[in-house]
C-alpha cells in the first residue's frame, strides 16, 4: 500500500474510534491514543525506516522539507478531508523518521462542553490584561484556549490575532476579525508577529507557546499597552508560572519584569485531564485570579506563597487543585485513586476528602 493511502487509512481511524494522537515509527506498528491511553494497532504491518520518511515527505510542503533536514525535526499543520485537520510532529529516532499526528477537532467546543467552570467567562470580556493557561504536555491547553478565543469571537466585535506553530483550531469569524498567523510561514517567529500587532490595530492576541524572554517580554508589553493577550506554558501550576517567567529573564531585568507581571497579569488557569469513570477524560482545574494579595506577592517575589492565597480564595472565584479533585470524586465522575494521581499535595488532597 502507499505511504499516503496507509496514512489516509490511519488517520480514518483515529477520527472513528475518537482517538487523540497517533504514532508513527520504524520497526513497530503504529500506536493510537484514545482517552489518554496508547493502543497498539498490532493489525497493522510494521513501517520501515523509508515508510516513515515516505509519509513526512508526502505531507511536508517542499519549502519547509528543509527545514527538517537542517533541524531533524518539524511541526506543521495537516488537512485530512473535509472535516479532520491534525498537528504533525515529525523527528529521528536513531536515525528514523517518527511521527506524533494530534487531531484538532473541527469544532471549537464551548465551556460546557468541556467541562471548564464558567469563571472562565470573565476573563474573555476584559479589554486588557495577560491570562495564561498552563499544565503538562496533552492536557487539552490549545482546547481551552480556543474556546475562550471563540466567546470573544461570538460575544465581541474586536480584532483577534492568533500566532501559532503551526495554527490549530481554524476560527470561522463571527462578530470579530480573526486572522491566524503561522510561524515560519506568516511571520519568522512568535516575537516579530508580537512586535507586528502593535501596528496592526489588534484588541485580542493569542499567542500559542511563550518560547523565550524575548516572546515573553512583547506579550507582558501587550498587555500592559491595552491588549488582552492569551498564551500557554508547559509549568504545574501558577506559582511555578510565575517563576518560570522570572527565571527567562537575565538578572537585571527580573525586578522590573516582577513590577510588568504584577500590574499586567489578569489570571492562570491550570488543568489536568482525569480518566472519567463513564468514559473519557474530564478537567481538574486550579484557576488563580491576580488581585492585590497576589500582586504583592509577585513584586516582593514571594510566590511560594501564592497556593495559600489560591485555597482561601474560593470566595473570590479562585479554585484549587486539590479541591477540584475532591469535587470529581464526590461527584462521581472520577475515582479516588486517578484523582489521587493528579493532586498537587496528597496530603493536602486527603484532607479535603
Amino acid at each position: 500500500m502507499a505511504a499516503d493511502n496507509r496514512l489516509a487509512e490511519l488517520l480514518d481511524l483515529v477520527v472513528s474510534q475518537g482517538g487523540s494522537d497517533l504514532h508513527l515509527f520504524a520497526g513497530g506498528s503504529p500506536m493510537l491514543r484514545v482517552s489518554g491511553t496508547l493502543i497498539p494497532l498490532t493489525k497493522y504491518p510494521a513501517f520501515t525506516g523509508e515508510e516513515t520518511e515516505a509519509i513526512l515527505k508526502s505531507i511536508v510542503p517542499e519549502e519547509r522539507w528543509g527545514v527538517f533536514v537542517r533541524d531533524q525535526a518539524v511541526d506543521l499543520s495537516y488537512a485530512h478531508g473535509a472535516d479532520a485537520r491534525f498537528r504533525v510532529n515529525g523527528y529521528r529516532v536513531q536515525g528514523a523518521v517518527a511521527l506524533a499526528l494530534r487531531l484538532i477537532p473541527h469544532m471549537v467546543r464551548t465551556f460546557t462542553e468541556l467541562n471548564l467552570p464558567s469563571t472562565l467567562e470573565v476573563f474573555t470580556q476584559r479589554k486588557q490584561g495577560f491570562f495564561l493557561v498552563v499544565g503538562p504536555v496533552g492536557q487539552g491547553k490549545s482546547t481551552t484556549l480556543a474556546a475562550m478565543i471563540d466567546r470573544i469571537n461570538e460575544s465581541r466585535s474586536e480584532h483577534i490575532l492568533t500566532i501559532e506553530d503551526p495554527v490549530e483550531y481554524l476560527f470561522a469569524p463571527k462578530k470579530s476579525l480573526i486572522h491566524q498567523r503561522e510561524v515560519y510561514i506568516d511571520t519568522p517567529d512568535f516575537k516579530d508577529a508580537l512586535q507586528g500587532s502593535f501596528r496592526e490595530d489588534v484588541d485580542v492576541i493569542m499567542v500559542g507557546e511563550m518560547r523565550d524572554y524575548e516572546t515573553i517580554s512583547s506579550a507582558v508589553t501587550a498587555a500592559e499597552t491595552g491588549h488582552l493577550v492569551f498564551s500557554t506554558l508547559h509549568t504545574n501550576n501558577a506559582a511555578q508560572t510565575i517563576d518560570r517567567i522570572i527565571d527567562m529573564f537575565p538578572a537585571e531585568q527580573q525586578g522590573q519584569v516582577r513590577v510588568q507581571l504584577a500590574g499586567s497579569l489578569a489570571g492562570i488557569f491550570s488543568q489536568r485531564l482525569v480518566p472519567r469513570i463513564s468514559g473519557g477524560l474530564i478537567p481538574a482545574v486550579e484557576l488563580l485570579i491576580n488581585n492585590n494579595a497576589v500582586s504583592t506577592l509577585i513584586r516582593e517575589a514571594r510566590t511560594h506563597e501564592i497556593s495559600a492565597v489560591i485555597q482561601t480564595s474560593s470566595q473570590e472565584g479562585m479554585i484549587d487543585m486539590d479541591r477540584s479533585l475532591v469535587d470529581l470524586v464526590r461527584r462521581g465522575e472520577v475515582t479516588v485513586e486517578h484523582a489521587y494521581e493528579h493532586a498537587s499535595d496528597p496530603k493536602t488532597f486527603e484532607t479535603y476528602l
